[in-house]
């Protein structure tokens, strides 16, 4: 749906026109997973797919939401009557933005009138909760004048999806979404919050990278996700650090024994070469060898799903058969147990791989994939 049909949906809601439209992407991640809630380091980049809002002030208190993907009437809520873990709705996230927003004390926003429609694949590891919550809280920040950075609303709607809706996310989601620019990826150190545009035009390099959604939906509020998350902060505080990040990757043996608990172990494991992973990206990406992440990502994938155990078969076959099929390299992203994975082509290769997975999927009983390039997009912005 476009600009001007959510403007016009917002008009036939409220009987009004609205006084913008926002629009923020969704994200895939090109390497570093699970290791921004350890202070590590994240390279996401934006997608085209987009949360887009209309939205308008009020000044009653009442915050109304419909959405035009989902089949129901406008939601009503009081601003009074907000509180924590009490909405397992699609609305517990722009609601979760507003009720940030207040608590970190901008209660000049009185409430919102909101029509929203969204392109971002849900449940498939693309940020679509990160993509709703930041143009909400972009779209009031314009509207309520509130002067806020980029980097400070990805901080408050990380909070939002934290401790309103109850999901134990960490920054790189709502800051790619906030931050990411058009032709780049987003270098993001999860400790300061620094940033870097890097270049990524695989275009003008005869390459693509594909998303292949599975179409196998994850849920990251049931348990595993926060279960991962337990084990690497017992992690560091076996081993006497911060945080992971504080895990010197020259010494990450040493480290592993020291720690009895298996499972610990291949967390800890995980996130430290994770985080020497995309320091190896970068590093080749600086030397313009953009050919050479491809096996970078494999590995990343074996990390993953040995490791973390957080992959599925579909995911599993996607990456063995696009690399059988010629793929330079590819990986699962996102958050695991389903959603989609990456694959680094020569573009007069992606026809033949996307096939190749295609017919794997149907031999195998699964339901078919989307596959779409991952073109490196702009980050959240006023669009109306």
């Amino acid at each position: 749906m476009g600009v001007h049909e959510v403007r016009e949906g917002f008009e036939a809601l409220y009987g009004a026109a609205p006084e913008g439209v926002w629009a923020a992407p969704g994200r895939v991640n090109l390497i570093g997973e699970y290791t921004d809630f350890n202070e590590g380091f994240v390279m996401p980049l934006a997608l085209p797919h987009t949360a887009v809002a209309a939205v308008s002030r009020r000044t009653d208190g009442v915050l109304r939401l419909h959405s035009a993907d989902i089949e129901g009437p406008v939601v009503e809520l009081h601003l009074d009557r907000l509180a924590p873990l009490t909405n397992t709705s699609w609305a517990a996230y722009p609601a979760g933005v507003v009720w940030a927003l207040r608590e970190a004390g901008h209660t000049s926003v009185t409430g919102a009138d909101v029509h929203l429609a969204s392109t971002v694949p849900t449940g498939a590891g693309l940020s679509s909760s990160a993509a709703l919550e930041v143009v909400i809280a972009l779209a009031l920040n314009d509207l309520y004048e509130l002067g806020l950075t980029r980097p400070e609303l990805a901080k408050l709607s990380q909070h939002a999806e934290n401790d309103f809706v109850g999901v134990p996310c960490g920054i790189m989601d709502q800051t790619a979404s906030a931050c990411c620019t058009d032709g780049h990826a987003l270098h993001l150190d999860c400790r300061d919050l620094s940033i870097r545009q890097v270049p990524f035009d695989l275009a003008s390099q005869g390459l693509s990278l594909l998303v292949v959604d599975t179409r196998v939906k994850h849920a990251l509020g049931d348990g595993e996700y926060a279960e991962r998350r337990e084990g690497c902060e017992e992690g560091a505080r076996l081993l006497g650090v911060p945080h992971l990040r504080d895990v010197a990757y020259e010494g990450l043996d040493a480290a592993l024994a020291r720690l009895s608990d298996e499972r610990v172990r291949r967390y800890v494991r995980h996130v430290v070469s994770d985080d020497h992973r995309v320091e190896r990206v970068i590093g080749l990406l600086d030397a313009d060898d953009v050919r050479a992440i491809g096996p970078v990502l494999t590995e990343g994938h074996a990390s993953l799903r040995d490791d973390l155990r957080i992959s599925c078969p579909e995911l599993d076959l996607v990456v063995t058969t696009a690399n059988s099929a010629g793929a330079l390299g590819s990986r699962m992203t996102g958050g695991g147990f389903g959603g989609s994975a990456i694959v680094l082509v020569e573009v007069p290769d992606a026809d033949t791989v996307t096939k190749a997975v295609e017919e794997a999927f149907a031999a195998a009983g699964f339901t078919a994939p989307r596959v779409f390039p991952a073109v490196p997009s702009a980050g959240a912005r006023r669009v109306s």
